[in-house]
């Protein structure tokens, strides 16, 4: 089996493996870099299980090449967290928002995407962002609440919407964002 050399940047570290060419960007997140955060779900772009986020945006990973993201900032569950949990973490934790879990990873980086964008987000924006999520576990009110209560949380703490992991320093002490576009619609890389 034929294996390319891939070097990605992922959760601010650039890293380097050995892959089929044929491999996702799950597979080899999850199989060559260790990173089992992210989901295999359906791989047919369907669930949301796997959905990374990449310059700031959020992908579905079972539908992404690694070789298309060789330039660009990937940033996985495993990457939200700094020293202390990342407040949607926090708030899907103390509203037992995630029941399995299985799920929890694509719905923390959708809302993260969400909230640097939308810092306010309504209840209906959050539901259309993360429309791409499937659980089969909360019927989904918990989900919506802990998204609210974080961003609640993120505004009254003036602390950075993405954990300060999502957007990089400019020289001026500013904050801008990774890449050229910020939107919450999933695309493949």
């Amino acid at each position: 089996m034929d294996k390319i050399r891939i070097q990605l940047r992922v959760n601010g570290e650039d890293r380097e493996c050995l892959a089929p060419v044929h491999h996702t960007l799950l597979e080899v997140l999850r199989e060559e870099l260790g990173l089992m955060g992210t989901k295999h779900g359906c791989e047919l772009g369907e669930c949301g299980t796997c959905t990374v986020l990449v310059d700031g945006r959020p992908i579905l990973s079972c539908l992404a090449l690694p070789v298309e993201c060789g330039d660009r900032e990937i940033t996985t569950v495993e990457g939200m967290a700094g020293v202390t949990l990342h407040p949607l973490q926090e708030a899907f934790a103390a509203l037992g928002a995630a029941q399995c879990g299985y799920c929890t990873p694509g719905f923390l980086l959708t809302a993260a995407a969400l909230l640097a964008d939308k810092p306010s987000a309504t209840r209906q924006e959050i539901a259309e962002a993360t429309a791409g999520n499937l659980c089969r576990c909360t019927g989904y009110l918990k989900i919506f609440e802990a998204i609210e209560i974080a961003a609640e949380r993120m505004r009254s703490a003036s602390q950075p919407l993405d954990g300060g992991r999502l957007r990089q320093r400019t020289g001026t002490g500013t904050e801008t964002e990774t890449g050229t576009e910020t939107g919450t619609g999933r695309t493949r890389a």
